[in-house]
């Protein structure tokens, strides 16, 4: 299994009374309550988590993009990627996922990836999204229009970076006289692509088609092996079978000395972000348009989790994280693996309100714990599955 550290960046020192009050901190909690000093020390604070993570032997970095939010401080993850593209000694880069119909001219998405996987010489992946809904109200975006602008954008960045230029394009969304972009990609013939997603059926058999890396979501484990099982049906269908490494699972990890230890020390944090952070208003995050109805009740299925306050406990028992000592987050963690067949674990070390201290300490036994044990272990076939 490879594990990667993958961040978020959240504002770590919202108001949490006003995102109750709100209802969600996307779209409509003031940047008000942001204090420009106390975001700068979080962006470094943060970029030295990954760096050290790189130390620590994790065997990918991870950032991604959202907009308008306290749960995430990454409007422009290329900024956050290019910081750490010089610092990074061993570990892969992963920018999961840039939201292409988000923007107006997806050739600035294709030189900026090229730009970093030519920085990272071929350690880079491009992660692309459709964005989710409430960034659609962010970006005045037709959200019934997400689907085709996606599937437009890919295939003009992935023509971009394989088709000599200089040529034409024209499509329904985006019309180039000249497509020439400089720099070429350094990988052959482009970076690895992740497509991070809810869970929806129509990113699923997509990606699986494209044979690309499927990465779901935070999401109760065994939702999560469900999508897993999903994908690998749509890979026979395309006629090949797919590997562990095309399913990547998005989790967050916290080990301490003993399960009683852990659980007391990362409750208040890990309630914040399951609870405050990950607050969503529906309206905002559904809008008309955004997906089929099939995908729709799905991904609600799968975020049940997400719709009413719920303990450490709760999130827990649900697998959605991985909480304990040494010896409990390896046993789930393996369990989880074997369930849902998964090859790439995206670990997240810091959550919610997680001070810098205790994250750097959480990462420390994450890579003398875990990281030894998952090195080159692959999903065991479980018995009872079989029987």
């Amino acid at each position: 299994m490879k594990i990667f550290n993958f961040h978020l960046m959240p504002y770590a020192h919202a108001n949490l009374d006003e995102i109750r009050r709100q209802g969600t901190s996307w779209v409509t909690y003031s940047n008000s309550f942001y204090d420009p000093k106390k975001g700068a020390d979080l962006y470094h604070e943060y970029l030295d988590q990954l760096e050290f993570a790189d130390e620590l032997g994790f065997d990918g970095i991870a950032v991604n993009e959202h907009h308008q939010t306290a749960y995430g401080m990454m409007p422009v993850p290329g900024v956050l990627a290019g910081a750490l593209a010089r610092r990074l000694k061993n570990a892969d880069l992963a920018v999961l996922g840039r939201a292409l119909p988000l923007v107006n001219n997806p050739l600035v998405i294709a030189e900026e990836f090229a730009m970093l996987d030519n920085l990272m010489r071929g350690k880079f992946i491009a992660g692309f999204v459709r964005g989710i809904g409430a960034e659609y109200h962010v970006m005045g975006i037709n959200p019934a229009e997400s689907h085709a602008r996606f599937h437009e954008a890919h295939d003009l960045i992935i023509k971009a970076w394989t088709q000599p230029g200089p040529f034409e394009f024209n499509g329904k969304f985006y019309k180039f006289k000249h497509v020439n972009p400089w720099p070429r990609p350094y990988s052959e013939p482009y970076p690895r692509i992740f497509t991070p997603s809810s869970g929806s059926l129509d990113t699923i058999r997509w990606s699986a088609q494209h044979r690309y890396t499927y990465c779901q979501t935070l999401a109760p484990i065994a939702a999560v092996a469900q999508t897993f099982k999903l994908y690998r049906e749509e890979a026979d269908k395309a006629g090949y079978q797919a590997a562990p490494e095309q399913l990547a699972w998005s989790n967050a990890i916290y080990v301490a000395e003993t399960d009683e230890k852990a659980l007391r020390d990362v409750r208040p944090h890990l309630e914040a972000y399951a609870n405050d952070f990950l607050s969503r208003n529906p309206v905002m995050m559904s809008p008309p348009g955004y997906s089929s109805v099939a995908s729709v009740k799905r991904v609600r299925a799968m975020k049940q989790f997400m719709s009413q306050r719920q303990s450490a406990e709760d999130i827990i028992a649900k697998g959605v994280v991985i909480v304990g000592s040494p010896n409990t987050v390896r046993e789930k963690l393996a369990a989880y693996q074997d369930l849902a067949g998964f090859g790439i674990s995206l670990t997240k070390t810091q959550f919610g309100t997680m001070p810098h201290k205790m994250v750097q300490e959480n990462q420390i036994a994450i890579a003398k714990e875990v990281l030894p044990y998952f090195k080159n272990r692959l999903p065991q076939p479980i018995k009872a599955a079989a029987e």
